[in-house]
């Protein structure tokens, strides 16, 4: 029975024992902490103080917005929200170098961080400056949230504004981009096949001041008129149909030829011309990427640092670490008196 109560009356006596210390020093405990914490507090006080802006946005899916025009059947809805494949691509162009040296050449930030440009290792320190005050992320809501840190309300206002502006403009860039080599391609396309149709046309065209006009029916009609002429005895007349019969073979397989190839061109110019317009608009067209749902305003408050924070964990920290040597020493001492050292 003893036993098992000793485990407990153990941990009583190192309780008893811990606060008989905590008494015993409580002076140089209290000092410490009361140090720590007017150190702290200088330092607080001596630290820049910085406010924050946050832009919320939601990217929008990336679709044809010609397709959505000119398509019969709408697969995709230009309005609605994009996934998170979207969003992660959004974010790309927000944390992409063509933005950030943007808004660094905008706002100076060199000189704001004090850095000189020409120095060795500036565009590294300037990356890590930035990085440290201007962050973007995915919430879990499937947002994106573009946060900026700066010692003026302002300007960390109009920096995370203008960093979803600048994502916005890179994004319909290199859409364009995409599209205009695709509207070249379609262009280039529609004009060979609009000039192979227009000399087939002026070819037909001469077929038929030839006389070569509806090659099936001209034949058929000419044959009835020549059979009519030989049962009617007027073989004159069978000869000049038969001349015209022949000149209507001679060119008859040429005109059926290029019957068949214009059918075919003028399908095929109704669907280029149907692409060219498509990318014509996906080419001409700027739509915003993206659905700003809480656009960054100047703070009213310091966001850091926060100073009783700072001086709460300082004196937790200094506190447990005085502790700590204070054990230490106490059983070195013990050790000490009872011959163990």
């Amino acid at each position: 029975m003893s036993n098992v109560s000793r485990p407990s009356q153990d941990t009583s006596l190192e309780s008893s024992n811990l606060l008989v210390l905590l008494y015993k020093w409580r002076k140089p405990i209290i000092v410490a902490c009361g140090i720590a914490a007017v150190v702290s507090a200088a330092v607080s006080l001596l630290m820049t103080e910085k406010y924050r802006s946050t832009v919320i946005l939601y990217a929008a899916q990336q679709h044809s917005f010609g397709a959505q025009l000119l398509e019969d059947l709408k697969t995709e809805d230009i309005l609605a929200s994009g996934e998170e494949e979207d969003a992660e691509r959004l974010l790309q162009m927000i944390n992409s170098d063509q933005v950030r040296n943007r808004i660094i050449e905008k706002y100076k930030l060199y000189e704001i961080y004090e850095i000189n440009p020409q120095d060795k290792g500036s565009r590294t320190l300037i990356g890590r400056e930035y990085n440290d005050n201007v962050s973007a992320k995915l919430t879990k809501f499937g947002s994106v949230e573009i946060s900026v840190l700066d010692v003026d309300p302002d300007r960390a206002a109009n920096m995370a504004n203008d960093i979803a502006l600048y994502a916005d403009t890179l994004s319909n860039q290199l859409r364009s981009e995409r599209a205009l080599q695709a509207f070249r391609y379609a262009e280039n396309s529609l004009k060979t096949l609009e000039e192979e149709v227009r000399i087939m046309e002026d070819s037909m065209r001469v077929l038929q001041e030839m006389g070569v006009y509806s090659y099936v029916d001209q034949i058929a009609a000419l044959t009835e008129m020549y059979g009519t002429a030989i049962a009617e005895g007027h073989p004159d007349r069978a000869n000049q149909l038969k001349e015209q019969m022949d000149f209507l073979s001679k060119y008859g397989t040429t005109y059926n030829r290029l019957t068949s190839r214009l059918e075919d061109s003028y399908d095929k110019l109704g669907t280029l011309r149907k692409r060219f317009d498509l990318m014509k608009i996906d080419v001409d067209s700027n739509i915003a990427n993206m659905s700003i749902v809480d656009r960054a305003s100047p703070a009213d408050k310091k966001f850091y640092p926060v100073r009783w924070l700072i001086v709460a964990m300082s004196v937790a920290s200094v506190f447990v670490l005085t502790v700590i040597l204070l054990l230490i020493w106490d059983n070195f001492k013990r050790l000490r008196l009872e011959g163990k050292l």
